[in-house]
């Protein structure tokens, strides 16, 4: 078992983390490992993903220990323990339900829940989340965030919907520590076409971008 600061370490750098929403449970076993070589080390499978559990615990005994697996689209508590007990170790939400912590902690695991409002964002901080899923971060922006964090500095933003190569150094530049990328990073036409290579050059660009925005002037 990973300790949890080694998980944090994986979910943050380079802080890029992949959202697996896939046709089928046959894909995401060669997606994640095209991810993996362009320098992805996060891996949220959602469950709306067929048979996403099972694809959970396949990654988790053919790639688990290259990769941090969590579970995305996460809406009831069963769903949360079931994802758990299949080895995910991050578990992500896009709604605001205080007792996914106390589930996700209990299996030292990382929990990032969703958030929209202020109100919703610092109910997620106080139920002891980890982060907060900041969902859909294109119809916000970064100014949003930016403004939220002037009263609200504890709050570690993981934006996610619309974060692509053009905006995702602003994200990092605002404090976010990490972002879930989903079709900007996994395009469906790569994955229907079986393009791995393709997939692990975009894999490789966005990590080349976060880091990028990470170093300071004049490095």
């Amino acid at each position: 078992m990973r300790a949890f600061q080694e998980m944090i370490e994986m979910l943050t750098r380079p802080g890029v983390i992949a959202v697996l929403r896939l046709g089928s449970r046959e894909q995401v076993l060669p997606v994640t490992e095209a991810l993996l070589e362009g320098g992805v080390r996060a891996i949220e499978v959602t469950l709306t993903t067929p048979d996403a559990i099972a694809a959970i615990e396949d990654l988790n005994n053919r790639l688990g220990e290259r990769a941090l697996i969590g579970a995305g689209t996460v809406l009831t508590p069963t769903q949360c323990r079931t994802a758990l007990a299949c080895g995910a170790q991050f578990i992500v939400s896009p709604i605001c339900r205080p007792e996914f912590s106390l589930i996700t902690h209990a299996a030292n695991a990382i929990m990032i829940m969703g958030a929209y409002t202020p109100t919703e964002a610092q109910i997620a901080y106080e139920s002891e989340a980890d982060y907060v899923k900041l969902f859909p971060a294109e119809k916000l922006g970064v100014d949003y965030i930016r403004a939220l964090r002037g009263p609200l500095p504890h709050l570690k933003f993981i934006p996610t919907g619309g974060v692509d190569l053009d905006n995702i150094a602003s994200f990092f530049e605002a404090g976010c520590p990490a972002v879930g990328i989903g079709s900007a990073l996994v395009p469906r036409k790569l994955v229907e076409a079986g393009d791995w290579a393709a997939l692990t050059q975009r894999a490789a660009e966005f990590v080349r971008a976060a880091q990028n925005s990470r170093r300071p002037a004049g490095d």
